[in-house]
């Protein structure tokens, strides 16, 4: 889920016609002082932080003047709160409370359903209120081709022992959330407190608010840079990764960087798993070895080899990994030999230095395994593959051993001539180019390039591969970008042919951080 900070998730809730605390986000101590001032009455400074407890961190602090919101800022803004660096406040009026509640729309994955939540305590978890007090909390689930009803949620409110002249007001606050909800396709969608104050109105204390991953790109005014839902700030890797992802709906890419600013002896791998259970198992068996994750990365649901590539970039990208280990599930339905020529384009771009372990379980294993071992032999470090029937542990096992007195071997890599333009044959993919130096392709006599496509890109004429369909076809997914051309090129052609898959932001990244 990608979560909204508190300032963000109110603002939706005010265009729905809910009060909320006047006020606004600050980023400076200045700012806040301005913001302060806007307001003339005593204020609350809160830290802007997916995290809970925030008052007992420090990260909530009343104030009477401008001048003292500016210190307060001063003192919130740059804390680490749980992992959590605070890069923004919210300046708001401070309310004269009379009364506090809960309520919350939230997805049931169970019920496959949203359920509506209320209850007539608030202030702290719903969870910890529904367990000291169950008499207090009402839930129903919802059929969201009905939405909520006034009536119904009367009667919710109702359930929680409310019965004066709060129920109406109560109810019409639960059908504005339900539409907050509904309308930006949140995953959660939480008021608490929702107070009532001392002049008889409701007001949005607080809020809660993730929208579902899958509906981001639906709501681009929502300004959310990664649809993931972290409990600190994305870091610059993961924002390159989501990217990938945001721009490519083919299989799933899924990355988290579990580590920064490490060093060589801290023992830290890349990670890379496919599935679920597979990818925990994997995980599990490289952290009873001593190994530490400086990555999760998932790449599953039949992924082509460009998605993969990227991933591995990013991955070795990281910091300085002692290995690469490549883990997930023992049967997968997807074909092994796209994620082999992923890694393996990625393995030699990178030059790799670092003993690598890779186990692809699943439809042509053994296709895929040959891939690796037949075409990373030159690489300074070792790569094994490995199928279904080699355990996490065992492969686990295998990048120990390889690790054992390892010395890189010395490979040069000459960087890739220009092709000249009166030789250049080029055309787009769907996220990349291809390029082929034609003069080097007459005297080549296999044309694997041509044979090895799977999707018949190519044709032959006057002893040179060019497109057999259109350049519009080939980009929207006639060229699958299985890389199977390239690597055939490489290795059994003329070295004519070369695959350019661009990932944003990735070289300013490496530049920057020297990795």
């Amino acid at each position: 889920m990608a979560r909204l900070y508190e300032y963000q998730g109110k603002e939706l809730l005010r265009k729905a016609g809910l009060k909320t605390a006047q006020g606004g986000p600050a980023s400076s101590p200045e700012e806040a002082r301005k913001v302060a001032e806007s307001l003339g009455v005593p204020c609350v400074v809160k830290a802007q932080a997916w995290v809970t407890g925030r008052a007992s961190l420090g990260g909530i602090k009343k104030v009477e003047t401008p001048e003292q919101a500016e210190d307060a800022a001063r003192a919130i803004l740059g804390l680490t709160m749980k992992g959590f660096k605070v890069e923004q406040v919210l300046v708001e009026e401070r309310l004269d409370i009379e009364r506090e509640f809960y309520a919350g729309v939230i997805i049931n994955d169970s019920e496959k359903c949203p359920v509506v939540i209320f209850s007539s305590k608030g202030g702290t978890g719903i969870e910890e209120i529904a367990r000291e007090y169950p008499d207090k909390v009402a839930r129903a689930n919802l059929d969201v081709r009905q939405g909520l009803s006034l009536e119904e949620a009367r009667s919710l409110v109702g359930k929680t022992g409310i019965q004066d002249g709060l129920t109406d007001k109560l109810a019409g606050a639960l059908v504005t959330l339900y539409g907050v909800a509904r309308q930006w396709e949140a995953r959660a969608c939480e008021i608490n407190p929702l107070v009532l104050l001392k002049n008889g109105e409701l007001c949005a204390a607080d809020c809660r608010v993730s929208i579902d991953d899958y509906a981001v790109f639906r709501h681009p005014e929502l300004g959310i840079e990664i649809a993931r839902e972290f409990d600190r700030p994305a870091t610059d890797l993961e924002k390159i990764a989501w990217k990938v992802e945001a721009n490519d709906y083919r299989g799933t890419f899924y990355y988290i960087q579990m580590a920064q600013g490490f060093k060589k002896e801290d023992n830290y791998l890349g990670f890379h798993g496919a599935g679920g259970g597979g990818s925990m198992m994997s995980m599990d068996a490289v952290l009873a070895r001593g190994f530490k994750l400086a990555t999760f990365c998932d790449t599953s649901g039949n992924p082509p080899a460009s998605k993969v590539y990227r991933a591995a970039k990013i991955i070795l990208a990281t910091g300085p990994v002692v290995g690469y280990f490549a883990s997930g599930s023992g049967v997968a339905s997807q074909e092994q030999f796209h994620s082999a020529r992923g890694l393996l384009k990625a393995f030699r771009e990178e030059n790799l230095s670092v003993p690598a372990v890779i186990r692809l379980g699943g439809n042509q294993e053994e296709k895929a395994m040959d891939i690796l071992h037949t075409y990373t032999k030159d690489l300074p470090a070792p790569v094994e593959a490995f199928g279904k029937n080699d355990s996490p542990g065992f492969c686990a096992d295998r990048l120990v051993a390889l690790m054992k007195d390892f010395k890189p071997k010395e490979r040069k890599v000459v960087p890739k001539a220009p092709i000249p333009k009166e030789s250049r044959y080029a055309f787009p993919i769907q996220t990349g180019e291809i390029e082929i130096d034609h003069s080097l392709c007459p005297s080549c006599a296999k044309k694997p390039c041509v044979w090895e496509c799977p999707k018949v890109v190519f044709k032959i004429e006057e002893g040179k591969p060019v497109l057999a369909m259109t350049p519009e076809e080939a980009k929207k997914g006639g060229c699958t970008e299985c890389l199977a051309c390239e690597i055939a090129c490489e290795f059994e052609g003329k070295k004519a042919l070369h695959i350019s898959l661009p990932i944003a932001g990735l070289d300013d990244y490496r530049s920057k951080s020297k990795i």
